[in-house]
């Protein structure tokens, strides 16, 4: 029995924490006392081990034992001892997060790892090998495509290539579709050294986007049409989905939540292959019934005096039943139960893969084209077209649940003295980062922002960058804005300006709260491998 993959450390409280594997065959995993036996899923093994009995406050080094034998940290590692830092009351009100989204991974091809760039997890990885324990990040947060299904590197091709030989058609030579598929590419994007130590070390959050499943998925009702009458289709969400759920959904889960979860109960204790059950879980997912998806992987961490809420904007989605919502009603019903009471707490997080203020000018387009794309005929269907190939389909795109997530956030905002300091949105997606603070009218207490970070290994499009400056501009903000009600936008309660940015390239950012101030610092990676910081912009301490 050897390890595949992992240790990843998930989730942590003041004395549990949640640490997920993957095995070469079943057995037992063992870590600080506190063990778990493997699941099957089509023959691979996984385990999450609920670690129990740690001291709040502190930082223990642990060990990985399968079958009572050791297997991480692998002998002869550069790296330090991985660590659970548990919080604890020293540390309620002082937090560092770092967080971005679009990781491809390294591809072994010197012409595309040189397109491609340093990645700036990797260089962060490197930095805190130099750095004591305590000077390390509390959280690291993912926002979405931890994999890409939908551009696969050329050794992922060759191997689906071979694969695809006798299947006469059936599936597509580069599309991948099965369990077995999706598993090689978490081992190629999580097996790169330098993220299996960090993700074995810092507690992680993850939440998907599309490439995680495909580009543009769930873009609209006709995308979704169109993707299901294909063949290979109903194999790819359910492998997708399932896998997302064993790499990086359970994860998410505090022991109580995961020991109290009836689908894990069932994978657990299937006895032998729990295919059968994650298929069934996959279509549930992916299913609209009366106007909801059945199965929720939004989730909400606590740390201390700031709460950290992720809010899934792509499987969430309602788009069948023509509501066309961000959120279901229940999704939504589940996220204002979690802002339901927030005084006492210094901030609140609100993490969303895609962005919730876009550049305003960019935002309006989405509007528009949104209005467009509602009618009947041919500009409807030139609307539908134009949508899904420039990406048209963020917060913007979904006016309704757009105005929504709005009120509510300026809700949030509006609590006495004793409510937060800062409501702040974590996005990534749009492979560019900034900081953009929210104006509402009339007075707020608290601070709003958003904060978006990609990609964090990526290549960035010559074209993209006048575009996102473009939509920067306030001139062509004010035309689009006119353009958009005169289409038929409703008014907007707020407005916003980008404080920095746009800023392209690979990038890692990290919100800093200590008490109630709060910052952001955005870092790139340069040609020696350290990141240099390009961007630190106050949170709080402005007019």
């Amino acid at each position: 029995m050897s390890l595949v993959l992992g240790p990843v450390l998930r989730h942590v409280g003041d004395t549990t924490a949640q640490v997920w594997v993957q095995t070469e065959s079943a057995g037992t995993v063992e870590i600080l006392g506190c063990s778990a036996t493997t699941f099957e899923v089509q023959g691979f093994h996984y385990a999450i081990v609920a670690v129990a009995g740690l001291e709040p406050d502190t930082a223990t080094e642990y060990q990985v034992h399968l079958d009572g034998v050791r297997a991480w940290p692998e002998p002869d590692s550069p790296f330090p001892p991985s660590v659970i830092k548990t919080r604890g009351p020293s540390s309620v009100d002082r937090h560092r997060v770092i967080f971005g989204s679009c990781r491809y991974p390294k591809t072994g091809d010197a012409k595309i790892d040189d397109k491609l760039g340093l990645d700036a997890l990797d260089c962060y990885a490197d930095r805190l090998t130099h750095l004591p324990v305590a000077e390390w990040p509390d959280a690291l947060i993912l926002l979405g495509d931890q994999v890409y299904a939908d551009e696969l590197t050329p050794e992922v091709r060759r191997h689906l290539a071979g694969r695809r030989r006798n299947r006469h058609g059936q599936r597509p030579p580069d599309e991948v579709v099965s369990f077995s598929e999706y598993e090689g590419l978490y081992r190629h994007s999580w097996g790169d050294p330098e993220i299996r130590w960090i993700l074995s070390t810092l507690p992680t959050a993850m939440i998907f986007d599309d490439h995680d499943i495909r580009d543009d998925w769930n873009t609209s009702a006709v995308w979704r049409a169109e993707i299901n009458e294909k063949p290979w289709w109903r194999d790819r969400i359910r492998a997708g989905l399932a896998s997302y759920w064993v790499y990086q959904h359970l994860g998410n889960l505090s022991p109580t939540e995961l020991a109290d979860d009836p689908d894990y109960r069932r994978v657990r204790d299937a006895g032998g292959d729990s295919w059968p059950h994650l298929a069934e879980l996959a279509d549930r997912a992916d299913s609209e019934v009366d106007g909801d998806k059945g199965l929720r992987f939004s989730f909400r961490w606590d740390l201390g005096r700031s709460r950290f809420i992720m809010v899934d904007s792509r499987n969430a989605r309602i788009l069948d039943s023509g509501e066309r919502m961000m959120l279901g009603e229940r999704e939504f019903g589940w996220l204002e139960d979690q802002l339901g009471d927030v005084t006492e707490l210094d901030h609140v997080v609100l993490g969303s893969s895609l962005p919730w203020l876009l550049p305003p000018a960019i935002g309006d387009v989405q509007t528009v084209n949104e209005i467009a794309a509602n009618r009947s005929g041919l500009r409807g269907s030139l609307a539908e077209k134009v949508r899904q190939a420039a990406d048209l389909e963020h917060w913007a795109a979904f006016m309704k649940s757009f105005l929504r997530l709005t009120e509510l956030i300026v809700a949030v905002a509006s609590e006495p003295a004793n409510g937060p300091a800062t409501v702040t949105v974590l996005s990534g997606d749009v492979h560019h980062s900034y900081a953009a603070r929210a104006e509402v009218p009339g007075r707020h207490t608290a601070r709003i922002h958003q904060l978006v970070c990609s990609p964090v290994h990526n290549y960035v499009p010559g074209f993209v960058k006048p575009v996102f400056k473009l939509g920067w501009s306030p001139r062509a903000a004010r035309l689009t804005r006119r353009w958009a009600r005169r289409r038929g936008s409703p008014e907007l309660p707020i407005s916003w300006r980008n404080l920095n940015g746009p800023l392209f390239g690979n990038t890692i950012a990290a919100l800093n709260l200590q008490g109630r101030r709060a910052e952001v610092v955005f870092e790139q990676p340069r040609g020696s491998g350290e990141l240099v910081e390009v961007a630190r912009i106050p949170l709080t301490d402005y007019n």
